[in-house]
């Protein structure tokens, strides 16, 4: 699993927030039997105007969010994981700091397991989980909570 990110835009936390969250999606790829060697996911920490410019311009919503996910794959069918050479790039993940401690503030726990969760919650949508209707909500609420149960960053409340 090799995580893309920008080092300039990386929070305080670091080599050990990358470490986090590389184990995370291991974890994420694991739970769905989706082998993680070479699994890549784009990661980019973005201010609240680059995101709320982000969420206008691909989800038509004014208004800035806390994370953004672009899967790159439709149909995980058509992946050939014999192919040791390929590199499979999963998506583009997007979090916006400022949105991230405005959440850990609210939600009364730190901003690494908030980044952590949001990172969580945007490679499920990687791997096809949404929240439209309920009953998705619900699995892709567990998948979460597996996860971050798993990194022992459950939640405060």
């Amino acid at each position: 699993m090799r995580l893309l990110c920008d080092e300039e835009r990386i929070p305080q936390q670091g080599a050990m927030l990358l470490g986090t969250l590389e184990q995370a999606a291991v974890l994420c790829l694991k739970e769905e039997g989706i082998p993680d060697e070479r699994v890549e996911i784009s990661l980019s920490f973005v201010s609240m105007e680059e995101i709320h410019q982000l969420n206008k311009m691909y989800r038509q919503v004014d208004r800035p969010t806390d994370v953004l996910s672009f899967p790159m794959i439709e149909d995980f069918n058509e992946i050939d994981w014999e192919d040791e050479e390929e590199e499979i790039l999963l998506g583009d993940v997007v979090i916006c700091l400022e949105q991230a401690q405005k959440q850990a503030e609210e939600y009364v726990h730190s901003q690494m397991r908030e980044i952590v969760y949001l990172f969580v919650h945007s490679v499920l949508h990687l791997l096809g989980y949404d929240h439209m209707e309920e009953s998705d909500k619900v699995q892709m609420r567990q998948q979460e909570e597996l996860i971050m149960d798993a990194l022992d960053l459950k939640r405060s409340v």
